[in-house]
């Protein structure tokens, strides 16, 4: 077996609430309430009711784990697959930008499923997605930049990410977390083709990752034995998925570095790949007190990355596959001045200045961009007016970024807007949420949080 794993594999079972700064702690709490924003902002949206009633007609009638956007309760199981389906559509939950992980959609659901099933406090729940978190930011920066050119980080790596939150609550030893990966890791799965077909593949991604992590978790727990070197292997995660796998990152600074602390909110409805291109052309229209009318062209300059998963999109067929569409992002921004949930649901496909908007804007790989990429995400514009002007954009740290990133106030009015566009909640019930996740680490058990 790998000593990376076996590292990383002690760090986890030896993590305890005591271990963790204040800091990391509030920002658990702040992570917690945008994932849960993000679950009940999906209620009633296609594809979320057909993994209801997946669930309705698999599972039990009822038990101990509720799915949020229905209020309804199930096995651990199958609330962590609802939850984690729900809380990656409305592109609105958490992005790690070096390991291109979005954390919160996978760990959240499967903690929060295996706490309530095991009576478990929101102390024990908050060391759990802590641990969660560490794993999986780790394991995917290991994988490396060509495994998310193939595969979506989130549903693979997210797997792991989802059992070792589990494992966590379950209490494992270092034996049982390396026979946890293992059995994770070889579930791991979910490839990017889905996304020139605007199918509905991506919240199957997070469903899966989720349940399946939690599957891997329990049936340790039981005594199943899973793959020693599930990472490293012969013919294991990085033989099989990564050209460019490091196994430095898999304990990098174990303990110290709380790369928890490291996850940027999503401020605009969209793919992370197109938020610093948006902000920059946002700076630039604000600076230059420019209309949309008066842009001739944008040319947005990105890394790799953002070329791979957006250039996919030529013309979106549907809401969620224009929040891949670097052009139509731009166009709302450049029309409305955000790119909402609002604006998608209502203008994304249907305005055609938003449409025309989407066919000035190009994308073409910048060094300096593609250097920085994935530890940081730059945007860089150049824009050409209808005068002939040449204008540039630069931004550095994204709205939402650890550098630029949003205050509880932001994160309560965000919450608000989110829970306010599906209905889910009133904004008094919504008020109440905040004030018991504002309070998690304090609560005696987590049955009612949401």
């Amino acid at each position: 077996m790998s000593n990376n794993t076996r590292a990383l594999a002690e760090f986890l079972a030896g993590l305890r609430y005591e271990d963790l700064p204040q800091a990391v702690v509030e920002r658990t709490e702040d992570l917690f309430l945008d994932w849960l924003g993000s679950a009940l902002a999906s209620q009633g949206a296609h594809p979320i009711p057909l993994f209801e009633r997946y669930a309705q007609k698999m599972g039990p009638a009822d038990g101990r784990c509720q799915i949020i956007v229905n209020g309804q309760r199930s096995s651990a199981y199958f609330a962590a697959l609802v939850n984690a389906a729900s809380s990656h559509l409305v592109e609105q939950d958490d992005l790690h930008n070096s390991s291109v992980l979005h954390p919160a959609t996978v760990v959240f659901p499967a903690a929060l499923a295996a706490a309530q099933d095991l009576g478990k406090s929101g102390r024990e729940l908050v060391v759990a997605c802590v641990a969660g978190y560490e794993a999986g930011i780790r394991i995917g920066e290991f994988l490396g930049r060509s495994h998310y050119r193939i595969f979506h980080t989130t549903a693979t790596v997210g797997t792991l990410a989802a059992a070792v939150s589990v494992a966590k609550l379950l209490d494992f030893d270092t034996e049982q977390f390396v026979n946890c990966l293992g059995s994770a890791g070889t579930q791991a799965a979910g490839l990017w083709e889905f996304l020139r077909d605007a199918a509905d593949s991506k919240q199957l991604h997070t469903a899966k990752a989720a349940a399946d992590g939690l599957l891997a978790a329990y049936l340790t727990a039981d005594g199943l034995t899973g793959a020693k070197n599930i990472l490293e292997g012969e013919q294991g995660m990085a033989a099989g998925m990564s050209k460019d796998a490091d196994a430095k990152w898999l304990v990098d600074r174990l303990g110290t570095r709380w790369a928890l602390a490291e996850t940027s909110f999503k401020f605009h409805a969209s793919c992370r790949h197109t938020h610093p291109a948006g902000d920059a052309l946002l700076a630039l229209m604000q600076r230059e007190k420019l209309g949309f009318e008066q842009i001739e062209s944008v040319t947005t300059r990105v890394h790799q990355g953002a070329i791979d998963v957006l250039g996919r999109v030529v013309v979106p067929q549907s809401v969620h596959q224009a929040k891949f569409s670097m052009g139509t992002v731009l166009g709302l921004i450049a029309v409305y001045g955000k790119a909402g949930l609002t604006e998608f649901e209502q203008f994304s496909l249907s305005d055609p200045r938003v449409s025309a908007f989407r066919e000035k804007v190009s994308m073409v790989l910048d060094p300096e961009v593609d250097g920085a990429y994935p530890q940081r995400w730059l945007g860089r514009i150049n824009v050409q007016t209808t005068d002939g002007r040449q204008l540039t954009s630069a931004i550095d740290e994204p709205k939402g970024d650890p550098g630029n990133t949003l205050s509880r106030p932001e994160l309560e009015d965000k919450f608000q807007r989110l829970v306010a566009f599906s209905g889910a909640r009133t904004a008094a019930q919504a008020s109440e949420l905040i004030g018991k996740v504002w309070q998690l680490h304090k609560l005696a058990d987590v049955q009612a949080i949401a």
